[in-house]
């Protein structure tokens, strides 16, 4: 069996649906389960009705509407017929949608949250299971919330593989075409729960493991995994084979690859996962699988724009020691902070973090309490994985370095814009 899953971008209007139809009737759809995420930016719109929800009541419905317009409009392109059954489907889950809104008690927002943008890849997968049957390609609908179970962690559920195993075993017929959703589970209550970063592309996993599957093949507007963003860097290259181990540290550094939750299961099992254009669907794509190295071994370069750099010393000159370091640490977790390098020598100490929860002010007033701190924010942080020296002076050439640390296979250069405090 194989599973494919379409994004929000390859499913983003009318179009879109067509396409997928298009690209199963190029390269077969027998035995196959499709992942489907939210249309287009319906995730964010629907994260603009939890906070009209939360904050701002008088805006509620027009958000909703913003919504229900997006996807009837798809509709009203995909179905002639208006009185298709495809319309009171989509009204139905739009009315839950509001009843949800109603009568919910809980203030908690992760909870709300998750129970509100799961409206995404459920009107998504009904509206293209329905497009797809009519154009004679015959699916079964799939609620992936019966299926894959999680804890309560609401927004990063953990998934129970036990139950989710035999679940999916119990349920999926392999000799058809199956369509679900990504993204989504269900704890033991039955409230709705979400994956968190990547959802989707880890829900095909999921599914790839418990079925053994064959592959998995991730379509995207790219043609593959490039070893650079393009909107960054010019004359990128197709990466045709990346090892699993490679994707992993590749993903760990920041580049936009496959979340590393997604690639464990599949390498568990030796999966292979493809990533594929659905503007060119016959390309061959990349490939992440058992190789033994990169293919082609090309420098890949990763750019983390918006970073804040902070160095640290002691206060009397000391030994930066292992009790100074835990306390960093401690403070850094505590902020949220994602930490994408550390340097440390006798009396300083630098980390290049992520302010991605707005705690930096927080972060300095404890660290200032100990040491002192110089700061700079909005820093570039490069990395470089299979790093030449050619690679090293491209990104380095007419640009402020403020750090750079070299390891065995890793470049990482820390970039300033000007604006050290």
């Amino acid at each position: 069996m194989q599973i494919f899953k379409f994004g929000g971008a390859s499913v983003k209007d009318a179009a879109g649906v067509r396409n997928v139809a298009s690209i199963l009737e190029q390269v077969g759809y027998s035995d196959t389960l499709i992942v489907i995420s939210a249309m287009g930016k319906t995730t964010n719109a629907l994260e603009d009705v939890i906070y009209a929800y939360f904050k701002d009541k008088h805006i509620l419905n027009d958000s909703i509407k913003v919504i229900k317009d997006f996807h009837y409009n798809i509709i009203k392109e995909l179905f002639s017929n208006e009185n298709h059954p495809v319309y009171w489907k989509v009204d139905g889950l739009f009315a839950e949608l509001e009843s949800f809104l109603e009568r919910n008690k809980s203030p908690k927002h992760s909870f709300v949250y998750d129970q509100v943008v799961s409206f995404g890849e459920l009107l998504s997968t009904t509206i293209i299971s329905q497009y797809l049957n009519d154009t004679g390609i015959k699916n079964t609908w799939i609620d992936v919330r019966n299926l894959i179970k999680t804890d309560s962690n609401y927004r990063d559920g953990s998934v129970n593989w036990e139950e989710t195993q035999e679940n999916i075993t119990n349920s999926v017929n392999k000799s058809l075409l199956n369509i679900t959703q990504g993204f989504l589970g269900s704890d033991a209550n039955f409230f709705t729960t979400t994956l968190g970063r990547e959802g989707s592309d880890y829900t095909a996993a999921i599914f790839a493991y418990c079925l053994n599957a064959s592959s998995v093949t991730i379509w995207k507007d790219v043609p593959g995994v490039l070893n650079a963003d393009p909107r960054y860097f010019e004359k990128t290259q197709l990466l045709h084979k990346i090892p699993y181990k490679e994707a992993i540290e590749l993903a760990f550094y920041g580049a936009s690859v496959i979340h590393p939750k997604t690639l464990q299961p599949l390498q568990q099992k030796e999966i292979p996962l493809y990533v594929k254009s659905f503007i060119n669907p016959t390309a061959t794509g990349s490939a992440v699988c058992n190789v033994a190295e990169l293919e082609p071994k090309v420098p890949c370069f990763i750019l983390k724009k918006g970073q804040v750099m902070i160095s640290l010393s002691s206060l009397d000159f000391s030994f930066i020691m292992e009790d100074h370091i835990s306390y960093i640490f401690k403070q850094l977790h505590d902020a949220k902070m994602k930490v994408s390098v550390i340097q440390n020598s006798a009396i300083s100490f630098s980390v290049c973090v992520d302010n991605k929860f707005d705690t930096l002010t927080h972060l300095l007033e404890k660290l200032e309490a100990k040491f002192r701190v110089s700061v700079a924010e909005n820093v570039d942080l490069y990395t470089i994985r299979h790093a030449t020296e050619e690679a090293i002076g491209e990104v380095e050439n007419n640009k402020n370095v403020l750090l750079k640390q070299v390891l065995k296979n890793t470049v990482q250069i820390i970039v300033s814009n000007n604006s050290e405090k």
